[in-house]
């Protein structure tokens, strides 16, 4: 074997071994990126603890607005303590002049939640637009969105992990999605009042369903 044929042989494998390096960077650098991509996303995943902590937080940034689409489920065990930390957050919202509106579902059993906030100073409305039903979210001064994600499928369905997304232009279609719905439902006053009619309960039974004291119910009755 001649030099010439030496060096195209020796030529040859390191050709060989270098395509060989290239695709193996190359394969490792795909699930490198799969990696980050898996990190990336739960870092973003929220569980429902850090869901209401985020919550509660994003709220306490806002300066001019914060708006909110929930189920509004009568709070029970660890929730209780979560819904007055946001009953909390709303009163010092409203001390601010901040805005704060929420839009709950038209179940009666929602009425407490309702009721809470509105005492808090927030702006509650009850709907029965059906995409209410399908999602549940918070916009706070049109440029984050906290988005809530139930277990299961349900409209009844409690929320058990979340997302914080910086976005002005999802919190602009969130928005007006919002607003299309606002203006044609009633708030709690007028909510309760139609329970009243439609069910024919008292408000003594009504007080005691709900856990809200009877002359709290009066205050928001109308003739």
């Amino acid at each position: 074997m001649n030099i010439e044929t030496l060096l195209l042989v020796i030529e040859s494998i390191l050709l060989t071994f270098t395509i060989f390096l290239l695709l193996y960077s190359i394969k490792e650098g795909r699930e490198r990126k799969k990696l980050i991509l898996q990190v990336e996303r739960a870092t973003k995943t929220l569980t429902r603890l850090e869901y209401f902590l985020t919550v509660i937080e994003s709220m306490m940034d806002a300066k001019t607005e914060v708006i909110a689409c929930i189920t509004g489920r009568h709070p029970s065990g660890d929730d209780e303590k979560k819904v007055r930390e946001i009953v909390d957050a709303i009163r010092r919202l409203r001390a601010k002049g901040i805005i704060v509106r929420y839009m709950l579902p038209k179940f009666y059993d929602r009425l407490y939640t309702g009721y809470l906030y509105t005492v808090a100073g927030a702006e509650v409305r009850f709907s029965a637009c059906h995409m209410i039903h399908s999602i549940r979210y918070m916009i706070v001064d049109q440029e984050v969105v906290v988005i809530g994600i139930p277990e299961s499928a349900g409209e009844k369905e409690a929320t058990k992990k979340g997302y914080r997304i910086l976005s002005p232009g999802l919190a602009l279609i969130l928005r007006d999605h919002f607003y299309r719905c606002w203006g044609e439902n009633l708030d709690l006053s007028g909510y309760l009042m139609e329970v009243l009619h439609q069910t024919g309960a008292s408000i003594d039974q009504l007080a005691m369903e709900l856990g809200i004291s009877r002359e709290e119910l009066v205050k928001f009755t109308k003739d």
